[in-house]
């Protein structure tokens, strides 16, 4: 199977985040399972350049949009490496191939007679870089920056997204899952069906940008700009190689719930008007909240990602953006709930349990571990069904229920700890086959759980293979029990999620 997964590509008119590590993080952890299933992955992010809110970044630090662009690209491309992330290629639209390729898609839905010139007037925000009807604003402003949008009157060219409006119904009739989850198809098949409006696709009088190939005193609409990149990168990612047969239209995007309309509705009426296929998928996740309002740079309630890797380290970090709040759904995200899973979950539930189970190899088997399988045992059940009903929620991008289903077999096997008592056991030499078997049970229990959690949590789950003695093999194949393999030497395991002070809140 081909997997092909984008995150949305960032405003680089500041710096990153927790939000884009929340996107970034959970594309990571589908993309790294789909690898462990033996897929064949590409997976793409990147910076979206070419905004009105840029080039006046730009401008007020005295520098041309180009030279600020090129500065603070950096940091994003920073982002991915920080989290740990796994991404085949990072996309500035600033990249000479992107901006050819914008060029010809748009040069085919003009040529196809998509396209028409005339003027617009409206109500513009900077922020979103996206028009409002006076319907849509709350109070007067933009719903999301809380900005009072600007007036905009100028002659544009104009997409016949109204003439798509028939193809797009029935493509969503047709596939009821190209929009999970369910409720955001709702929404998007229910903007559709209110009647779809013909929409600008350039700006004038704006140097930066992709200039319209047939009047090039105008730019692309930096939406329309932005979209592309999704189909350009396949073109030039990998140079000498075309990877569009190879991996469109085996595409899932990843996106925020604010750019819904966007990639569900605009999106795919482009390519149906350039002559490609639409998406295989989207999903849209929610927002990361602090008192009640999306994280972000202007409204100021910002979360730095990197300063929290520094305090808990990428895992931790990553393990709370799948556990914070069920992806698809709004979550509150705080530097206290963070710290208190940082605790609780990870160095008591997860940490002990390798501490303990190590320490006991060490001490009552001389760091040998018993390779004694079972049939019958409580472990061998718990993790029938797991390999199955993790890839499924994963399937449907619910990382939050897949680790819940991984952490449902760490609190069994620290339920097992407590019920079986090895070092009770361990007091009687008659019962030495006893201690083995749940001392094997237990290694194999934490072996398999390492390999389920390797999308989330990877080095952690390479760190639990190594205190275990085990090759780090992470195939699906081995989320199974009776794989474990004979390994000496076994110390007591360091703690996995040392005890820190909490981060301060930005």
């Amino acid at each position: 199977m081909r997997f092909y997964l984008t995150t949305p590509i960032y405003y680089v008119n500041s710096t990153p985040h927790i939000g884009h590590a929340y996107t970034t993080i959970g594309a990571d952890i589908i993309v790294r399972h789909h690898r462990q299933r033996g897929d064949e992955t590409f997976f793409l992010t990147g910076t979206d350049e070419h905004a009105s809110k840029v080039a006046r970044v730009a401008e007020e630090q005295g520098l041309t949009p180009q030279e600020y662009a090129d500065r603070i690209a950096e940091t994003w491309r920073e982002l991915p490496k920080r989290v740990d992330a796994t991404n085949d290629f990072f996309i500035r639209t600033s990249d000479e191939g992107h901006k050819r390729f914008v060029q010809q898609f748009l040069q085919r839905i003009y040529e196809n007679g998509d396209i028409y010139e005339d003027v617009y007037r409206g109500l513009y925000c900077v922020g979103c870089e996206a028009f409002y009807t006076p319907d849509e604003l709350v109070d007067g402003k933009c719903p999301i920056h809380e900005t009072v949008p600007e007036t905009i009157e100028e002659k544009n060219y104009f997409f016949r997204l109204s003439a798509y409006q028939d193809k797009l119904l029935a493509l969503y009739d047709e596939r009821r899952d190209f929009v999970l989850p369910g409720f955001r198809y709702n929404e998007a098949r229910s903007f559709i069906e209110g009647g779809l409006v013909d929409f600008s696709v350039s700006r004038a009088g704006q140097p930066w940008g992709v200039p319209i190939p047939w009047d090039t005193d105008q730019v692309v609409y930096v939406w329309v700009d932005a979209l592309i990149n999704y189909l350009s990168a396949l073109n030039y990612a990998r140079p000498g190689e075309d990877l569009e047969p190879v991996f469109w239209p085996e595409v899932r995007h990843l996106l925020g719930k604010d750019i819904l309309r966007f990639h569900a509705v605009y999106w795919p009426a482009l390519l149906l008007a350039a002559g490609y296929e639409v998406p295989r998928q989207l999903f849209v996740h929610g927002f990361l909240l602090i008192d009640d309002k999306k994280i972000s740079k202007s409204i100021g309630n910002v979360i730095d990602p990197l300063d929290l890797v520094d305090v808990y380290g990428v895992d931790a970090v990553r393990f709370y953006v799948a556990r914070v709040a069920q992806f698809g759904q709004d979550g509150s995200a705080s530097v206290d709930s963070l710290h208190e899973r940082y605790e609780t979950e990870l160095g008591n539930d997860l940490g002990n349990l390798l501490s303990r189970t190590t320490a006991m190899i060490a001490r009552y088997r001389g760091g040998t571990l018993p390779i004694a399988p079972r049939e019958d045992s409580p472990i061998a059940a718990a993790v029938a069904t797991l390999g199955a009903e993790v890839a499924s929620q994963i399937d449907v991008f619910d990382i939050t229920r897949a680790l819940e289903c991984i952490w449902q077999l760490v609190r069994e096997l620290n339920r097992y700890v407590v019920v079986r008592a090895p070092w009770t056991i361990a007091k009687d030499e008659a019962r030495a086959g006893e201690l083995d078997e749940v001392l094997y049970d237990l290694c194999e229990g934490l072996r398999i759980a390492a390999v389920a959690l390797a999308a989330h949590l990877p080095t952690t789950a390479e760190q639990i293979l190594g205190a275990l003695g085990q090759p780090v093999e992470l195939a699906w194949t081995g989320v199974a029990y009776g794989q474990l393999v004979a390994a000496e030497g076994v110390e007591a395991a360091p703690p996995l999620f040392p005890r820190v002070e909490p981060a301060a809140s930005a």
